[in-house]
Parts: structure tokens; sequence; C-alpha cells
């Protein structure tokens, strides 16, 4: 526990950000704009501090045909102000491509551009960003026996800096998720490896067999993938269904997306929250564009008859084991129905099992302590998104991901990132305020603290 000291005090900023993926670079940008229309006396001060060397979202997943499953207009930026010039729509404008994207009558841009986008959006604010530094330590600061404020130790190379924050924002997003017993190696991926990995295989034997386990959509893209790269190898799906299952993306549903609707899941009670989540989890789990289901039936179909198959599906099926040999993946495939085991020899196996949130609080050390989990275990959120805290805490821990189980489905996706942006900036703000009376302004401006 450090006390506040102003002779040696690190870097204060009102928010630090740890993370820079496209929740928190979406609210890095509603900090440029709120900064720019109230002036530098009631600015909000921030900085952020990302892993990677530079901005990257989902780059193993970047296939160059695949699309967005969202909306281009809910990007960073357009359902929380419409009129800003970091939108999508400005982005294809500063590209000279508006008038050929409208042409093309879609919602759904490859997400080779979106990912461009992306990255434009993110160097417009990349004085707020210090790539390629890791955070290894966040340190509570008292002042007269309340925690005013935290530490945030961030790591590069032997760099080590301290940064001190009124407010912290933990958008750490997702990590892979494999199957039970199998672990990732040269030859057994996660699907996020795949881009990264395919290269490698360039140069070498060709390849002749490929098991792909999952029945989302990443695992049906990397199926059509691969058997598109190799034409001369066999492409094996496993999956526990007959099939895959079309995403839900009819308007009436999509309404689970909707801002108002992370209100009302939060109000809801907890069987509430459950049903809703039973009922709308084919809008995003384990489903697959209709289109791409389509494609691959077709080629299956037009393989059958033609007596050249080299797509293969092993539905009602699950994957029990995978050991890689010195030439292969030996796989073993057990069917649901009969509990009939076969043997597959792959040169690769993909993974497509999805995501786990990162753990909310593993970054947090003893501030960790200070936050309050529900009676299952679980971190409470408040509907501002911050993490509920004791008396003796007032600066504020905000989560972007890992609420799902408070604020629903839209908790990770980038369906409602501008407005959950809007919220968490207007939420430190408002808190700011309130701390006003009785408390003095130090010089970094903007929110009230204790000098």
């Amino acid at each position: 526990m450090s006390q506040a000291s102003p002779d040696d005090a690190p870097p204060v900023h009102d928010l630090i950000g740890i993370g820079f993926g496209p929740s928190n670079v979406a609210l890095a940008i509603a900090l440029a704009e709120r900064n720019s229309r109230v002036g530098r006396q009631q600015a909000v001060t921030a900085h952020f501090f990302e892993q990677q060397p530079r901005f990257g979202w989902h780059r193993g997943m970047l296939i160059d045909d695949a699309t967005m499953q969202v909306s281009f207009l809910k990007d960073l930026v357009t359902l929380r102000n419409p009129s800003s010039e970091y939108s999508f729509l400005c982005y294809l404008q500063s590209q000279g491509r508006l008038v050929d994207f409208i042409n093309g009558k879609t919602f759904f841009p490859l997400r080779v551009e979106f990912h461009a986008y992306l990255e434009w959006a993110a160097a417009k604010v990349d004085d707020m960003v210090s790539y390629g530094h890791e955070v290894i330590d966040v340190r509570p600061v008292e002042c007269d026996g309340v925690v005013e404020y935290v530490d945030v130790t961030a790591r590069s190379g032997s760099e080590v800096v301290v940064h001190r924050a009124r407010n912290l924002v933990i958008a750490t997003g997702l990590r892979p998720r494999m199957p039970e017993g199998i672990t990732r190696t040269d030859r057994i991926w996660h699907t996020s490896d795949l881009l990264a990995r395919v290269d490698g295989l360039d140069g070498k034997e060709p390849p002749t067999r490929f098991v792909v386990v999952g029945a989302g959509q990443s695992a049906a893209e990397n199926v059509a993938y691969l058997h598109r790269r190799f034409p001369e190898a066999e492409v094996c799906a496993v999956f526990s269904r007959y099939g895959y299952s079309p995403a839900d993306d009819s308007g009436f549903a999509n309404r689970i997306f909707d801002p108002d609707a992370v209100g009302d899941y939060f109000t809801a009670p907890d069987e509430t929250k459950r049903r809703l989540m039973d009922y709308h989890g084919n809008t995003n789990y384990a489903v697959v564009d209709i289109d791409l289901i389509d494609d691959l039936y077709r080629t299956a179909y037009q393989e059958k008859v033609l007596g050249t198959r080299r797509l293969r599906f092993l539905n009602v099926s699950r994957v029990t084991d995978a050991v890689e040999t010195p030439e292969t993946v030996r796989t073993t495939v057990e069917s649901l129905v009969t509990g009939e085991r076969t043997t597959l020899d792959a040169d690769v196996v993909v993974c497509a099992t999805g995501y786990l949130p990162a753990d909310a609080l593993g970054v947090l050390g003893d501030v960790g302590e200070r936050c309050r989990l529900d009676d299952r275990g679980r971190v409470r959120v408040e509907r501002d998104y911050r993490v509920a805290t004791g008396s003796g805490m007032r600066c504020g821990i905000y989560l972007q991901g890992g609420t799902e189980h408070t604020h629903g489905i839209t908790s990770s996706l980038l369906s409602n990132t501008a407005i959950r942006a809007g919220e968490i900036l207007d939420s430190v703000v408002e808190r700011g305020r309130k701390d006003e009376p009785g408390r003095a302004h130090d010089s970094v401006g903007g929110i009230s603290t204790p000098l």
C-alpha cells in the first residue's frame, strides 16, 4: 500500500486504460472528442498501455474474403456520435472508396477492410497510448485512509514506467480456449493462429489432411479457407451437431444488441437473464452465416457427385485426443452416437473452439481484493461498468469485457462498443464532479482530487 506523496508522485491521469483494442480505442476517441469541445481546463487526461507492438485485432482470422458479421454502422463511434470524424464512412472517404462501397449495397464490409479502419482510427489517437508495454502491477494509493489512486507499472523490455490514475479501465480482451486435454503446438493450432501459422506450411511437403474442430463461424471459415488454399488436401470438419447452425440475424432478434437492451438485461431478474441468453444465444454463439453454410454444402455435394471428395464432415462427433508425432498429429474422433473411435493422421489440427474472457481482476493484485463479488464468485459490476468496491475505494475500476453476466451478450462484441465507451467516460466525468465539494483541483485538470 502506497501513501500519496506530492514529492515523488508519478505522472497522474484522470484515466488509465489497460489494453488498446477496439473497446479502449473507442474510449480514447470519445475522450478526444469531448476534450476538443470543452477545452484544456475541463479536459480528461488519459493514457493507455498495450502489450502488442502495434494495433491488432484478430489478425489471425483476417481471411481475404471473410466479411464482418456486424453492420459497419456499429463502428467505434457512430451510435454515440453519428457526425464523428472517426467513423467508418469517414475512413472510406479518406481512402477514396466511399462511392464504391455504397455501390456495393452491403452493410458488411470485408474483415480486412474493417481492420484497416480500426488501425486508421487507432492511429488518430495514438498520442494517448504506449505500445509494447505490458502492465505488470497495479497498486492502491491511499490518501487519509481512502484509495484515491492506483499506481500502474508497465514494462517494455528493460524499461519500467509507473503512472498514477484516478480511474482504471480494463479492456484486456479474450483468451483462446482449447478443447480439454489438448494444448497448442506447432501442428495443433487455435483458429486465432491460422494466418500466422499457415504460411509456414509453404515450401514444405504439401499437406494432405487438416482437421478443424468446432461448429461456429470461425470453424466454417477455416474449413472453407483451407479447402481453397490447399487444393490437394483433405479437410475434415469435426463437430457435435448434425451440421452448422445458421445465425439468427433477423431484425427482431438483433434487438438483443440494442443499447437499450443492455439496461433491460442489467435490471432483469437472474432467471430472465438466463432465459434471454438461452433465447438469443443463436445470434452469436456456435452459429454460421447461412451463405457460408450453403457454399460448404454445395461444395461437399459437388465433390460427392464427381467422386473427388476432399471435404468431409464428421458430425455428431468429438475429438478426444490429439497427439503430435514427428510427422503428423494423430487425432482420435469419437462418434457421440455409437462411441466408435476413428484415428485420423493430420498435418494440422485447428481448434476453432472459441474464447474465454480474461480474468477481469487478475491484473489488479491487491486492488482486486477490494472488488466485490456476487454469490457465484463473479465480479459485481454497476450499470456504468464500474466494479463495485468497498467504501474505502474512491478510485474507479471499469471493465470493457467480462461483464456478460451483468450486461448481456454485447459484453465482448462490437455492437455496443461506441455507446459503452461513452457511458464509461460520462461516469468518470460525473463521479469526478460529485467529488468536487470541499476538494481542490490539481494541475492535471478536469476531475477533482486531493492535493
